[in-house]
């Protein structure tokens, strides 16, 4: 199970997922470009002391990731997926898509995905934040496989 980053915009949003990444052992692919400085001190304030422990592949462009990226499905996570997330099912090798903070993905990436999962919300919301989606995701997706790290003997 990988995250995927597409471009993000937010430096603060992807350094929470790189600690979440970390925490739970899960490998992020970064697609580049992003709309921030890598080094950028509100990535690291938000990763906190995590960073280091983060598994990051960064990736110069779509295509690029494309073209290295590990065997799985491409699950993209989507205010426009068909699938709500209870009903959703989640293999091991999957890789979780997150779109910009400010645009989303291409309806080229929409239509290249395997499968589009959505977070239900009630119809008076826009959309929830792209580290939260992150995790409820990522949780569910981790219970199903049987994939959370084993706890410290």
């Amino acid at each position: 199970m990988r995250l995927v980053l597409f471009q993000p915009d937010i430096p603060q949003n992807a350094g929470t997922i790189l600690r979440l990444a970390a925490c739970v052992g899960v490998g992020v692919d970064i697609i580049e470009p992003c709309g921030f400085v890598w080094s950028e001190p509100r990535l690291r304030r938000a990763g906190m002391d995590y960073l280091e422990f983060a598994a990051v592949a960064r990736h110069s462009s779509w295509d690029a990731f494309m073209a290295i990226r590990s065997p799985g499905r491409l699950v993209l996570l989507t205010t426009r997926g068909a699938t709500p997330l209870p009903q959703a099912r989640f293999e091991r090798d999957d890789h979780l898509v997150l779109g910009r903070e400010s645009a989303g993905v291409p309806d080229a990436l929409h239509a290249a995905a395997d499968l589009a999962v959505r977070v239900p919300m009630v119809a008076s919301a826009r959309s929830l934040n792209v580290a939260v989606t992150a995790g409820m995701v990522l949780a569910e997706a981790l219970r199903q496989t049987d994939g959370w790290p084993a706890a410290p003997a």
